[in-house]
């Protein structure tokens, strides 16, 4: 059950609301600078007017033989930029005992609630639907319909690092064991980014990310899981005419605390491009 654990809180912490951005920040001034697609944290800054972005990420755990998948979609709302809509596919294989298949489905909704790509300091919460389309028995899916809540933080700290900070929550009233014993699931989860931007389509980072969840093991019962992972890696841009920006990315996994004895490596791929014209917010 630990796998399948480790497999929920790096989709859920890294699929909530990546999002990626051209437009230049008041802190570095080079020509369509990489702004945020982070790993595992979530940076406050919503989709630019009328720009759209297509998130593919992928984990592998090297010890359990773990994997996940996701691919998230990020949609401004026409004419409200401050307001953005999104939906994740997941698809994992939590134990190389169990079979894959696919995950929750979420489906969020950001709001620029202070800040922006241009300002010091960005705030944007976040409310996400949990749909439950994964398989208890394969440990890629909670069994019963949820919500989590994020209030991801973006600071400019100077023209050379940005850090970004997240806590949240999760509930899920009726959630399923593969036993089929039935209780209530919540947990809490935490992350923070520290950026290097090393150049504006080169970028360095260290990530890492908490979580603390209460899941059923037994009728109108629960366990307590946490994890605790660490994650150096870097990103890059290629930017083009048309306004497509693509995003590669990969980071060294690595668990500790409760997580010790697993790591593994996690890709990263965004491409974003203008979809319609708004006038400038």
């Amino acid at each position: 059950m630990k796998s399948a654990i480790i497999i929920s809180t790096l989709l859920l912490v890294s699929s909530g609301g990546i999002s990626a951005q051209q437009s230049s920040s008041s802190a570095v001034q080079d020509e369509h600078p990489i702004q945020d697609n982070s790993f595992l944290a979530e940076e406050a800054y919503n989709q630019e007017p009328g720009v759209v972005q297509h998130i593919q990420a992928f984990t592998r755990l090297w010890n359990s033989r773990a994997w996940a998948y996701s691919f998230t979609q990020e949609w401004p709302v026409p004419n409200h930029w401050r307001h953005q809509l999104s939906y994740t596919l997941q698809g994992a294989r939590t134990d190389a005992t169990l079979d894959r298949s696919f995950g929750d489905l979420l489906l969020n909704y950001r709001y620029q609630l202070t800040g922006s790509g241009d300002t010091r300091l960005a705030v944007s919460p976040r409310a996400t639907l949990i749909v439950p389309t994964g398989s208890v028995k394969n440990g890629s899916g909670y069994g019963g319909t949820g919500v989590q809540a994020v209030v991801p933080a973006s600071y400019v700290l100077n023209r050379r690092f940005v850090t970004h900070y997240d806590l949240g929550g999760t509930i899920i009233p009726r959630a399923r064991d593969a036993s089929d014993d039935v209780a209530a699931s919540y947990g809490y989860n935490a992350a923070g980014s520290l950026v290097w931007l090393a150049h504006s389509r080169l970028n360095g980072m260290f990530e890492t990310s908490w979580s603390s969840a209460h899941l059923v093991s037994r009728p109108n019962g629960t366990d307590v899981q946490n994890t605790l992972w660490l994650a150096p890696g870097a990103r890059g841009a290629f930017n083009f005419k048309s306004g497509l920006q693509i995003v590669p990315g990969i980071a060294y996994v690595a668990g500790v605390g409760p997580s010790s004895g697993d790591k593994g490596v996690f890709f990263y791929l965004s491409f974003e491009h203008p979809l319609w014209r708004e006038a400038e917010r």
